[in-house]
């Protein structure tokens, strides 16, 4: 059986994707990166409790088959660019960097919609710089999730997700399905089912695919 390792595991999608993966006999190990230690009864579960400055020096804890990545924020929560650049670029790509060197065979990445290396948007750009760079490290199989809004409950408030919440549940119909606001768990289900099909390969998985999930 498998290995998985999910960081970003006490987020909004991790923590629903870590559940769903302890749940699944296809994976026999499941570990889970965050700052602080998490109380999970299962046999299954590996807490691996470190601090993103010191990646490389944890390189093997963080050997696995499939490599799940929901780490984000925003730069309200950040406070500034270089701090929202080093959660959603320079954690992400060491990560990847880290697993590839360690064996890895898939990795599966929680990206953005309008996602564009090119574009002109701070948040956009870093999204789609990220992407690329991973993709350069050349894994067997490669998965860019890119939701809209995301629905769900969250650790913490994000400014004006309230509001939008409200207006896509009375007013969503209105919406191009790529737009839509979609519920989180229907991306951590995409990442489970997709990482099983262990298909060679890069593959863009769009909001309005990941509906069907």
């Amino acid at each position: 059986m498998k290995t998985a390792l999910i960081a970003g595991a006490t987020g909004l999608i991790g923590k629903q994707l870590l559940q769903l993966l302890l749940d699944d006999p296809y994976y026999g190990r499941v570990k889970g990166i965050t700052r602080k230690p998490i109380e999970i009864q299962n046999p299954k579960f590996e807490n691996v409790v470190l601090d993103f400055e010191k990646l490389p020096a944890q390189d093997a804890a963080l050997k696995a088959d499939d490599v799940f990545c929901c780490l984000g924020t925003t730069i309200r929560i950040a406070k500034t660019k270089e701090a929202f650049r080093k959660v959603d670029y320079d954690y992400p790509l060491e990560l990847a960097r880290i697993a590839k060197n360690q064996g890895a065979e898939q990795f599966l990445l929680v990206s953005a919609l309008g996602a564009d290396k090119s574009s002109g948007i701070f948040y956009n750009k870093v999204k789609g710089e990220v992407e690329e760079a991973i993709r350069q490290l050349s894994f067997s199989t490669f998965h860019i999730f890119r939701p809209s809004l995301l629905l769900g409950n969250r650790a913490e408030q994000r400014a004006g997700e309230g509001a939008a919440t409200a207006f896509f549940k009375f007013f969503g119909f209105l919406i191009p399905a790529k737009y839509k606001a979609i519920d989180s768990l229907k991306v951590a289900r995409a990442m489970q089912v997709l990482a099983k099909e262990n298909k060679p390969g890069f593959y863009y998985q769009e909001s309005k695919e990941l509906q069907g999930y």
